[in-house]
């Protein structure tokens, strides 16, 4: 059998195939551990729970935390996805300079509804790797909640999965409370 190396791709070469053009504009891709993915397209019910559940972290964490809604952060020199929200620090910029960093990251959220798997599995992987301490995938077709907790060697070690009538706060913020159902379009 024949093995052949990869080639990993920096955030820095990622940005210069897309200011070349060999990635246009309108592809939706991320790059995650040095490959460049093609992210999954939007059905309504995707864009419906990310648009209720943005909204409602936007509104309980109001003048606490930035709610970015599918923008970069940058993980790693090879790792820079586009998680459907992310709940960052303040930044009188609004990050003009730079995307967020994991210790700007507060909380990651990604809507799956044909994504469970990646989300759960690969997503995890990474943002466990970056340390992120707070992870939640929304599971569109079952209504519950992925949360997952205590990064360490590359893994998390809490995961947790809340139906709608759960209750849950933020690592960062423990006195706000968010009903599962709430999240959900």
């Amino acid at each position: 059998m024949t093995t052949t190396d990869v080639r990993l791709w920096t955030i820095d070469e990622y940005y210069r195939m897309a200011a070349a053009g060999i990635i246009t504009p309108d592809e939706r891709v991320e790059l995650i551990e040095g490959q460049v993915i093609p992210m999954s397209p939007k059905n309504p019910p995707h864009a419906a729970t990310n648009l209720c559940a943005a909204d409602v972290l936007r509104k309980l964490l109001s003048g606490k935390a930035l709610i970015r809604i599918q923008d970069p952060v940058r993980l790693s020199l090879y790792s820079e996805p586009e998680p459907d929200i992310a709940v960052v620090r303040i930044n009188s910029q609004l990050y003009r300079d730079r995307h967020p960093i994991p210790d700007d990251i507060f909380l990651l959220v990604e809507v799956a509804d044909t994504t469970l798997n990646r989300d759960t599995q690969q997503k995890a992987r990474i943002y466990a790797q970056a340390k992120i301490a707070d992870y939640w995938v929304l599971d569109v077709n079952s209504r519950q909640v992925y949360v997952f907790r205590e990064p360490l060697d590359n893994r998390y070690t809490q995961q947790i999965i809340l139906d709608e009538n759960a209750t849950i706060s933020l690592v960062a913020f423990a006195e706000v409370e968010v009903k599962v159902r709430e999240l959900f379009a």
